[in-house]
């Protein structure tokens, strides 16, 4: 049966109608903006590399760590690869499980000098994230405020973030996670991890730690309104250019680069060629093979797309309208299978002998 604009608009604004009297979350695609979101402003201008906001975040956020299983559950089908970042935890220079923040040290010209910028990357912080809006089980959740968190206690790991995230920022951990009390060779893979940009501290009123160590004062926090206004000052100033203002339909990381973002994002690719290639080679010589481009091409690819984000040009994804329909399918299924996590974790919290009810000392 062929479904025209109008025909589509009425059935989504009437699936939206019945998930917001249920009382469930809507997809951040039909819900009005809540004019409070905090974005932060990233000066490259300043950044040194000293990593501290790296280390601080390290610090900060190992609570939310967790170790897996051995041996970790085997998924079926087999194609469904066991990610284990357990022990790799002191890698710093990209994205995974156990280390949310990095800085990437590129080296560019700018007006025929060598400039080495320093760019520390995690969460974008979209406004309207399709990692919240597609996510299946509810674990991913854009706050008022604006950030989006995964819920570690919610999440299979089954990486529909990672997918529909532009930037493939979302890292799993297998062996950890709600999947090992279900199904652990069917159900998810793991948790998600990502940066949740201190939504506790924030809540407190404190800055997050990443913010808050910075020797240079590299990062700004504020409402999102005031700071596009100090990042476009900023450039003007630096004769500069912004990312994240209109990427992905708004972010709420925002850029400051003193050479263009393409520029940018050339240079990573290069820096990921090289490093690849001399892995490839080194394989490649080591097993007495012959020289394999191809491979090598698809090395590269796939080196891009984990836990080094790119500084592409990015449209609004969930502009799309396939991705706004699977949003209004998935959001009653999603709130529907948070809520009963939710009533399973309760019930388990009030169960004698309960590990949570021993940490509560009986305050329920």
């Amino acid at each position: 049966m062929e479904i025209n604009r109008r025909s589509f608009l009425t059935g989504a604004m009437a699936a939206a109608g019945a998930a917001a009297a249920s009382g469930l979350t809507l997809p951040q695609a039909v819900q009005a903006s809540s004019g409070r979101e905090l974005a932060t402003m990233l000066d490259l201008s300043k950044c040194i590399g000293c990593e501290s906001c790296v280390e601080a975040c390290r610090e900060v956020n190992k609570k939310y760590m967790r170790d897996p299983i051995k041996p970790i559950p085997r998924m079926f089908p087999e194609r469904v690869k066991i990610e284990d970042w357990s022990e790799k935890k002191n890698v710093t220079d990209r994205l995974t499980p156990y280390n949310w923040l990095y800085v990437e040290n590129l080296e560019v010209k700018k007006d025929g000098e060598d400039l080495t910028v320093n760019i520390p990357r995690r969460c974008m912080h979209c406004q309207n994230p399709p990692c919240a809006n597609l996510c299946p089980w509810g674990a991913a959740n854009k706050q008022d405020n604006g950030l989006t968190v995964i819920d570690p206690d919610i999440c299979l790991g089954g990486a529909k973030c990672q997918q529909v995230c532009p930037w493939n920022i979302p890292q799993r951990q297998s062996g950890v996670g709600l999947y090992l009390s279900i199904a652990p060779a069917y159900a998810g893979n793991g948790v998600m991890f990502k940066c949740h940009r201190c939504h506790e501290r924030l809540d407190k009123g404190e800055l997050p730690a990443c913010v808050e160590v910075c020797p240079e004062k590299v990062q700004t926090i504020g409402p999102r309104e005031r700071i596009i206004a100090q990042a476009h000052a900023r450039a003007k100033e630096i004769g500069g250019y912004i990312y994240g203002e209109h990427e992905n339909g708004g972010t709420n990381t925002i850029y400051v680069s003193p050479v263009p973002f393409e520029q940018l994002n050339q240079a990573l690719r290069a820096k990921i060629g090289r490093i690849v290639e001399a892995e490839v080679k080194g394989a490649v010589k080591a097993k007495g093979l012959p020289s394999a481009p191809e491979e090598l091409k698809k090395a590269i690819a796939k080196r891009e797309r984990d836990g080094r984000p790119h500084f592409k040009p990015v449209g609004n994804s969930m502009a799309q309208a396939e991705n706004l329909t699977l949003a209004l399918v998935v959001a009653p299924i999603a709130g529907v299978a948070a809520a009963l996590h939710k009533a399973r974790k309760m019930i388990s919290r009030l169960s004698p002998g309960s590990e949570d009810r021993k940490e509560d000392n009986g305050n329920v």
